[in-house]
């Protein structure tokens, strides 16, 4: 396992351990003629927020990544069974939205074009396929890493990226389980929950400090989550 932290600054300054970690990843991908390296973030995004954002940001910084794809899940099959969702159309085009004018930060259709329910496995496999030769990153939080043996197909989908942990608690037990080599990116914890997004834009309290301006006249413009027009 490998940790990636934010650079220690002021007196007695360390070099950051993500330049480190980028110029071996660097060194790897010219050793063997690699192609694009390409972070892996899927989600909901109902609605898409900084916190989605910031997590992109973060990871393509500390791992040098060429891209980091903002997957929209079509049929997120561990929550669609729970609540109700917001179509996958819009959900795309709120994230696409969002990104606009992002070096590297983009959003994928992937699923979307694929139907039916929602699986990584499969993701990787069209994504891999599409962009033969590349390193693909599956970026994962620390509250979802331990149940990664609980997806679906979780051994190709093991074997198809690399796993990145983003650490945003300090939460020792937000790992994956064992067998699953990968690389932990530590950040701040930003404190941003969809659900209270969703109730925010329904009794009108304010969200401009915590979705993007884009997205906001979105769901506004099309009364999502009860918002007034």
């Amino acid at each position: 396992m490998t940790y990636v932290t934010p650079p220690t600054v002021g007196g007695g300054a360390t070099p950051a351990v993500e330049d480190f970690v980028a110029y071996v990843y660097n060194l790897a991908r010219m050793s063997v003629g690699a192609g694009q390296s390409i972070g892996v973030l899927g989600g909901t995004y109902d609605p898409f927020h900084f916190g989605h954002l910031a997590v992109a940001l973060e990871v393509r910084h500390a791992l040098d990544l060429d891209r980091i794809l903002l997957v929209v899940a079509n049929d997120p099959w561990q929550k669609s069974a729970q609540s109700t969702i917001t179509p996958a159309r819009i959900r795309l085009a709120r994230v696409t939205a969002g990104v606009e004018g992002l070096a590297g930060i983009e959003a994928s259709a992937v699923e979307i074009e694929r139907g039916d329910e929602s699986y990584m496995a499969d993701t990787l496999q069209t994504l891999r396929r599409e962009h033969e030769p590349c390193d693909l990153f599956l970026i994962v939080g620390s509250d979802t890493a331990a149940g990664l043996d609980t997806w679906e197909r979780p051994d190709e989908v093991r074997t198809a990226a690399t796993t990145i942990v983003v650490d945003r608690s300090g939460r020792e037990d937000g790992r994956p389980p064992p067998g699953w080599d990968h690389i932990v990116v530590e950040m701040p914890s930003l404190d941003i929950s969809s659900s209270d997004i969703r109730a925010r834009f329904a009794d009108g309290r304010p969200v401009e400090a915590i979705v993007p301006e884009p997205v906001i006249t979105l769901i506004r413009t099309k009364g999502l989550y009860g918002a007034r027009r």
